[in-house]
């Protein structure tokens, strides 16, 4: 099992950005999938969920109605659009498959700061 996250990087307080997630090595379409994030000095948390075929999603208080989830299983790859960033949302984004003990990338860091 590989997840490989793409697309952090430092935007301004009030942009966007979009991660990605590309991942290998089981069926993609049978999972739901997870993005995480961590801040200094944090612990992990969940950011946004999405079911197997992208009709369930779900979000931290702290996220909904500035971020969303997608999936395109034809590209096994998970998606998270970022929008009205702050800088509270400055973290390591995570992306995980609970699949056997559990997987995660190696995160892509995503800075906002004026």
């Amino acid at each position: 099992v590989q997840l490989v996250e793409s697309g952090g990087g430092l935007v301004q307080p009030g942009g966007s950005l979009r991660l990605s997630c590309a991942a290998s090595g089981f069926t993609f379409s049978s999972y739901g999938m997870r993005w995480y994030r961590q801040a200094p000095g944090k612990d992990r948390e969940l950011v946004a969920f999405i079911s197997t075929a992208g009709g369930r999603t779900t979000y931290a208080d702290s996220v909904k109605g500035r971020f969303t989830i997608s999936r395109d299983n034809a590209k096994n790859t998970v998606y998270l659009q970022m929008n009205s960033l702050k800088p509270e949302d400055t973290a390591v984004y995570y992306c995980h498959v609970a699949r056997g003990p559990g997987y995660w990338g190696q995160g892509t860091q995503v800075t906002v700061s004026s």
